[in-house]
């Protein structure tokens, strides 16, 4: 059992000065008996609004379990939870980064106020999943996350869909090439029930890489949340945070520069999300872990892309799951990866991974036979984003990797929306959406309402450029995050329609072809805009 000398929560349990905080426990029902346990938080993102984590509360159930059955003590608290679904393409999304950070700040100042020993998280979705990974490697107390799995795919006409193929359907919907009443019944079949959506979007790319860090019980990413071994594994996660907390296994031995390498490596892999790259650095922040934009790239030229995912493939989580998941994805690339990295099992990843077999190789590809020959990210720079920008390169088709074409350029979302819906963009545009980036939007939308509007108008030879960022529910020449932003007079801000801009993804280029001296005529006359908004979180995130 845990030694008594070690536990954090003596700060509010012990000595006869601790008298009033015991009195405040024994009013939610805790003993004597309890005041000998550890002290096991359950930081839940459960709530009614978002379809990822409408379940969670039960599996919280079954972590409180495992807890007590262990020798803990299981105290539950909730924090927000933001469905990126329902905020796209409104002002909505500009509160869906902030939110991350609320969210790694509410879970420590719950952890630390109340002297917990360790804790669960649980959630499903975008920004809390990394908010989470956030607050437990600030904390630095014993932890496990437990990601609540993924939807099933919808069933249309006969074909597997997901909310992506909705979000594809407005645009013919709205100039009448689809009728109203194929996407009516699109929309009530493409989302069947509880989980993050089906495919490889952010939600489930960060619950891989939650897996593939270490930091979640092996084979959880990808069960689905309607199924019963999520449940088991909600239990198991609830005992193990009690082993760790025995042995002293905290997160800086788990999250560690290696284990970072090998969520990238498996992020690449998988072709994930571009959305990881500013999750991943911000957890390895917390974790005291210098981890610079470029090691992505890096890696991405030694790491093939093995996994065809929804939406750059037709194969959605449940495939994934049934082809081993993360484990057997992680025994293809094993001589990539770190595998003395420590996991959330207490066993060392080599251990996790060497009985792990691939059952579809529909879905995990051989690493001699992989889709493509680098990962599934690649970070561009050049003239028009010196400090950066990234691309989902796998989910780009061949002949839109090398592109040139007339800018056509837009100060916000809505207005770049409203010219794609309207037929005044053209094959051949380069579209730049710019004063939507952390400080300009404030807050990065992301841009699936544009860059679903533009496959679905049919526009195969468009790209997109912008200081904002993506869904991972985008495909094609979409690149994002590009630094600095025009809020901050990056080159982004001096482009003028007609300009050319010329992408090059496999030199790994984006460059504005404008003469350095008419530039530098235009930074001379550009000044920064009034800010979008006056007041509150958004105010405070800009500054």
């Amino acid at each position: 059992m845990f030694a008594m000398d070690k536990r954090r929560s003596d700060r509010v349990l012990s000595g006869v000065e601790r008298a009033p905080h015991r009195a405040l426990f024994r009013a939610i029902g805790l003993d004597e008996d309890d005041f000998k346990k550890p002290l096991v938080a359950i930081a839940n993102s459960y709530n009614e609004i978002v379809p990822g984590h409408i379940h969670l509360n039960e599996l919280a159930k079954f972590v409180k379990e495992g807890v007590r059955e262990a020798g803990g003590v299981p105290l539950e608290f909730n924090t927000i939870g933001i469905c990126d679904g329902i905020a796209m393409s409104h002002e909505g999304m500009k509160s869906s980064l902030p939110s991350r950070d609320l969210i790694a700040d509410s879970i420590e100042l719950m952890l630390n106020a109340h002297g917990f020993d360790a804790v669960v998280g649980i959630a499903s979705c975008d920004k809390i999943v990394p908010g989470m990974l956030m607050a437990i490697a600030r904390c630095n107390i014993p932890a496990i996350m437990l990601t609540g799995g993924a939807m099933l795919p919808g069933v249309f006409q006969g074909e597997e869909c997901d909310l992506s193929d909705v979000f594809e359907a407005v645009a013919p919907a709205k100039i009448g090439r689809v009728e109203h009443d194929v996407i009516d019944e699109l929309e009530r079949f493409s989302c069947p029930g509880a989980g993050s959506c089906a495919g490889m979007f952010t939600a489930n790319t960060m619950q891989c890489l939650t897996e593939a860090m270490g930091i979640s019980l092996p084979g959880s990413a990808t069960v689905p949340a309607v199924s019963g071994r999520k449940r088991a594994i909600a239990r198991m996660t609830g005992r193990k945070v009690v082993e760790l907390l025995e042995k002293d296994i905290t997160p800086d031995k788990i999250i560690t520069p290696a284990s970072i390498d090998n969520a990238i490596m498996v992020d690449l892999a998988l072709g994930g999300s571009t959305n990881s790259v500013l999750h991943l650095m911000a957890i390895a922040r917390e974790a005291g872990i210098d981890l610079d934009i470029e090691r992505f790239d890096l890696l991405s030229r030694q790491v093939p892309h093995l996994c065809r995912m929804s939406p750059a493939g037709d194969h959605m989580i449940v495939d994934l799951d049934e082809a081993g998941g993360i484990p057997a994805l992680m025994h293809e690339l094993r001589d990539h990866l770190n595998l003395d990295t420590i996991t959330a099992s207490g066993m060392r990843l080599r251990d996790v991974i060497k009985d792990a077999a691939v059952r579809r190789r529909d879905v995990i590809r051989p690493i001699s036979d992989p889709y493509h020959p680098e990962g599934g990210i690649a970070i561009l720079k050049g003239s028009l984003a010196p400090g950066g920008s990234v691309v989902k390169q796998s989910a780009v088709a061949e002949n839109m990797l090398r592109a040139t074409g007339p800018a056509r350029v837009f100060d916000s979302e809505e207005e770049a929306s409203e010219a794609i819906y309207s037929g005044r963009i053209e094959d051949g545009d380069v579209i730049v959406i710019r004063y939507e980036g952390m400080k300009g939007g404030p807050g990065m939308r992301e841009m699936l309402g544009p860059t679903a509007a533009i496959t679905g108008m049919g526009l195969e030879h468009v790209a997109l450029i912008t200081d904002g960022r993506f869904s991972g529910a985008t495909r094609g020449p979409c690149i994002g995050h590009v630094m600095p932003e025009a809020a901050e007079g990056g080159p982004i801000a001096l482009v003028n329609d007609g300009d050319l801009i010329s992408i090059d993804i496999p030199r790994r280029r984006v460059d504005l072809e404008v003469d350095e001296s008419v530039l530098s005529e235009r930074r001379e006359r550009w000044r920064p805009p009034e800010p979008k908004v006056k007041k509150g979180a958004l105010l405070r995130y800009a500054r």
